[in-house]
């Protein structure tokens, strides 16, 4: 089948949660949604930090989206799509946390199990195979995709940045659920969403951060993926 974004859903009328909304990732990803007029949730485990993150976001030029911000479980519970963008040594405590708020939603894994030594980053072995996988495994009543890895937060983040020339590589085994994903990265200046397999192959993308932060240190870049031909 042939690449057609005309195929995708519209996706112009959902709440977007982040989970971990006050980190780099989730705040860079909260203001390009703001940026193109999503509502978003921001989430964090402190409900003051929640909300100050989303005073911040919502200040920023270019922010037309409405924002509002409270704890993780606020996020899971007003939102359509949820982003899980917390830190990995507290990702499995925080996902099983919201087990029920999330139940029959689509939620998208954005996190790298990453580690750093002298030698420079390097992927985590995860029992489950990967984040997401483990997120599959804890929330069996959610839509579970992966996503949005290989997006730089200072790109995300700076606002005299219109645009962000790359793809996502969006896996998951529900194929709406991936649309919808798919739809929502396209929402962003710039970006396309790709269909990129099943979940089962999420942990070699989560891998694939690893050699992108070495690719921007060696040449103090911001890389990204872009599938060409396509």
């Amino acid at each position: 089948m042939a690449f057609d974004l005309s195929t995708l859903p519209h996706v112009g009328g959902l709440t977007v949660g982040i989970l971990g909304g006050t980190g780099d990732q989730g705040r860079g990803l909260a203001y390009r949604f703001a940026r193109a007029g999503q509502r978003v949730l921001v989430g964090s485990r402190s409900a003051e930090r929640g909300a100050a993150a989303a005073a911040g976001i919502a200040a920023l030029d270019g922010a037309r989206g409405q924002v509002s911000g409270g704890a993780n479980g606020d996020a899971a519970l007003g939102a359509d799509v949820v982003i899980v963008a917390v830190p990995w040594e507290g990702h499995a405590e925080t996902v099983a946390s919201l087990r029920h708020p999330l139940a029959g939603k689509i939620v998208v894994d954005c996190v790298n199990p990453l580690g750093f030594d002298a030698k420079g980053p390097y992927a985590l072995r995860v029992p489950e195979g990967s984040a997401a996988e483990q997120t599959e495994s804890l929330l069996p009543e959610s839509r579970v995709c992966a996503a949005f890895h290989h997006v730089s937060a200072s790109l995300l983040a700076e606002p005299t940045i219109e645009r962000i020339e790359l793809d996502v590589l969006v896996l998951g085994d529900d194929r709406d659920a991936v649309a919808v994903v798919m739809a929502l990265a396209g929402q962003i200046e710039g970006m396309r969403g790709i269909h990129a397999g099943r979940l089962r192959n999420a942990g070699q993308v989560e891998a694939l951060t690893a050699n992108l932060i070495a690719i921007n240190r060696r040449y103090k870049a911001h890389s990204g993926l872009r599938i060409t031909y396509l």
